[in-house]
């Protein structure tokens, strides 16, 4: 497939005609002598008289190679280029943070299963948020995992392949045994202030109270309100442990509210994986397509080839020249 940058060029191509038809003839003054028996003179040398002035007729072929290169030059001005197949793009139009507990209760084996067998708890986050992942195509994801302090395992990107490695790599215990809760949020914040996309997702697990942030977690989701984030909690623990590791569902509720979010428990990894369904449903993905076509100039070609009649015109018109003999 063809298209033309400039179209509009292509009304220079009949200018030589219109200037041949509308334009004078040329004509050059040359000296001359005036003789009052001119014509006796030239009955007496026995020449002919001729007009005194001319047009000199152009060759033929001349004047259609002319007309070729003139062609030839308009088609590049207009911009000839060829269009490649059409492809489409998928711009990314939400940005979402995963902020994992990975303290040490997290290591605990009492989270039921599929079928029913106890595993341990961040295996079974492993398996549910890595199935997330795949269905996050379109989606800018960032993994957050913290523990006695939150780290940015993996910043904000669309290579979700890389981010499940990471997510596959991440062990029990690297952050610290405690629970920094409000920092994973503050994390998460500072992490979102470098994207310009306006819809920002945080979805934040936890199995624990929070015991070891510097940010209150109340300071934070109000914080984490008015930079437009909204946070989805699950908590994954035990409701009815004590201490450090009891699950305090009325503290995530609350967080996730302040931001316009909602909290969920997950008894077991069925109901973790129907929870993350229904995130789903309660944050529909629009998708922004953006579709291209790879577009590669052809005027060098047009004006390589008026160059080459142009060259052949003089290579003709030298050799129909009359040649002086040697002395």
């Amino acid at each position: 497939m063809f298209e033309l940058a400039h179209p509009f060029a292509l009304l220079l191509w009949p200018l030589p005609l219109l200037v041949r038809w509308l334009a004078a003839p040329y004509h050059q003054r040359e000296s001359a002598v005036r003789l009052p028996f001119f014509e006796a003179l030239a009955r007496a040398a026995g020449v002919s008289l001729r007009d005194g002035a001319m047009v000199v007729a152009h060759k033929r072929w001349a004047l259609v190679a002319g007309f070729v290169m003139w062609t030839l030059v308009v088609g590049a001005l207009s911009g000839p280029m060829r269009l490649g197949p059409p492809q489409e793009i998928t711009k990314a139009t939400r940005d979402v943070i995963l902020a994992i507990d990975i303290s040490g209760s997290m290591d605990t084996v009492d989270f039921p299963g599929e079928e029913g067998a106890a595993q341990q708890r961040f295996a079974a986050v492993q398996d549910v948020v890595g199935a997330f992942l795949e269905g996050r195509e379109g989606d800018r994801v960032a993994l957050i995992v913290f523990g006695s302090r939150a780290y940015v395992q993996a910043p904000l990107t669309e290579d979700l392949a890389t981010v499940s490695a990471m997510l596959a790599q991440t062990e029990v215990g690297m952050a610290g045994p405690h629970t920094a809760l409000g920092d994973a949020i503050g994390l998460a914040i500072r992490t979102f202030e470098a994207s310009e996309i306006e819809e920002r997702l945080l979805i934040l697990l936890s199995d624990g109270n929070d015991t070891a942030s510097r940010m209150s977690p109340v300071n934070a989701a109000e914080i984490a309100k008015e930079n437009g984030v909204r946070m989805f909690a699950i908590g994954v623990g035990d409701p009815d442990a004590s201490g450090e590791d009891q699950l305090d569902m009325g503290q995530l509720s609350d967080l996730a509210e302040r931001t316009g979010g909602q909290a969920f428990f997950a008894s077991d990894a069925e109901a973790l994986d129907q929870i993350y369904a229904e995130i789903d449903a309660l944050t529909p993905r629009e998708e922004d397509r953006i579709s291209w076509r790879q577009k590669e100039p052809l005027a060098h070609y047009l004006l390589l080839a008026a160059v080459c009649v142009g060259l052949a015109l003089l290579m003709s018109a030298a050799m129909r020249m009359p040649r002086k003999d040697a002395a």
